[in-house]
């Protein structure tokens, strides 16, 4: 059978596939200790799962608009003026099945063979990706940690070229966990107005912060910027919400219109009972996500001062999210994928080899487990290293 050509520029996301194979392992009765997916393992809310479980017996089990239920979109519409000063109507915001589906319909109706869209690496997997299925190029433009993972306003300048049409713009990162200051996302800003270019702006770790951090949604910068700016965001994160696949997207309203006639005619409304799960997270308390951020954040610091404490290691503090990205020195002899598949194989420990996010010399390790998890993979994590 001949498949498309455009297949054929698609790699398998390998934070899938290693999560798959952990599971697999453990299914077997091997004692594996995951680091691998980027999931809270929290349970949903109770006054979350509540309101869809009413929804459930009020019968809210029909098709529904492709956009989203009104409620829905109304409640998004709100939380973005109230969280980031961002003021959109809800005709302006898109319901989609989860994050990830909120930016493959933005590239699909955005861009076009030519097209360049700038992506800061280390970068989430399927990024380029979406870019290449859009029949556009991804213009990789590489960071490090003597930056800390952050993409100055000077390497945005010199990536933009005629053919920029766009800027994905991740903060808090997926997979460093780096997150930009008010002033640097600001400095991002003006380059962006200058250029006339777009940036979309994926917010899905916003409510994850620690030591003080500050979120600043770039689109809030300037109503210049506003002009610019599509927002990708979720309730996967925040609210432990993975398997919910309850997404959005906020921008234009050609775009929007676009991109709804689009999901129309692909995977059309989400769930109908989640959408009303979803409403009570925005609604609802929120106490949930300081609890969560509590527990993170003493995740956070097990992790990383045992991480920097093991030979042939350097990770730098995350400012959000729930990753440490790992750097490995040359000495150790193994670049990402081999240190990572070795890692699995031999000691039944799953990470994200860097190379999968554009950082063949990095790993990634979820911190979103509990603390017996953690110390015992890191146990098995030192003494690998030692053997090397």
């Amino acid at each position: 059978m001949k498949l498309a050509a455009r297949i054929g520029q698609v790699s398998p996301s390998l934070t899938l596939a290693i999560s798959a194979k952990a599971k697999a392992m453990a299914t077997e009765g091997l004692d594996v200790c995951s680091f691998s997916a980027g999931e809270p393992d929290f349970n949903t809310p109770d006054h979350v799962k509540e309101a869809a479980k009413t929804a459930l017996d009020e019968g809210k089990t029909r098709y529904g608009p492709a956009a989203g239920e009104p409620k829905l979109r109304e409640a998004i519409a709100r939380k973005l003026q109230r969280d980031n000063g961002l003021t959109y109507d809800s005709s302006q915001v898109l319901v989609t099945n989860g994050g990830k589906q909120s930016l493959y319909n933005l590239m699909q109706v955005l861009i076009e063979p030519g097209d360049e869209v700038i992506i800061p690496s280390p970068y989430w997997v399927s990024y380029p990706d979406m870019v290449k299925l859009a029949g556009g190029t991804p213009v990789l433009v590489q960071t490090d940690a003597s930056s800390n993972f952050k993409i100055s306003p000077e390497q945005l300048r010199q990536a933009i070229t005629p053919r920029t049409k766009l800027l994905v713009f991740n903060s808090p990162s997926n997979p460093t966990g780096m997150v930009y200051s008010p002033d640097e996302v600001r400095a991002l800003a003006a380059v962006v107005v200058a250029a006339d270019i777009l940036v979309v702006s994926d917010e899905i770790y916003e409510k994850i912060l620690y030591d003080g951090a500050e979120h600043l949604s770039i689109g809030a910068v300037s109503p210049e910027a506003f002009q610019r700016t599509i927002i990708s965001n979720g309730f996967a994160k925040a609210y432990a919400m993975t398997g919910w696949r309850v997404g959005y997207l906020a921008g234009d309203p050609a775009l929007i219109k676009a991109a709804t006639s689009l999901q129309g005619h692909s995977t059309s409304n989400v769930c109908t009972f989640a959408q009303y799960g979803a409403i009570a997270a925005l609604e609802g308390p929120q106490d949930c996500i300081g609890i969560m951020g509590a527990a993170f954040a003493e995740r956070r610091k097990v992790m990383i001062d045992r991480l920097n404490a093991i030979p042939g290691f350097s990770c730098p503090t995350p400012g959000g999210a729930f990753y440490a990205f790992i750097q490995l020195d040359p000495a150790l002899g193994l670049d990402s994928m081999d240190f990572c598949t070795t890692l699995l194989d031999q000691h039944y420990v799953a990470t994200i080899p860097g190379v999968a996010f554009g950082a063949s010399d990095c790993f990634r390790m979820s911190y979103a487990t509990d603390l017996g998890t953690i110390e015992k993979g890191l146990d098995r994590l030192t003494q690998f290293v030692k053997s090397l």
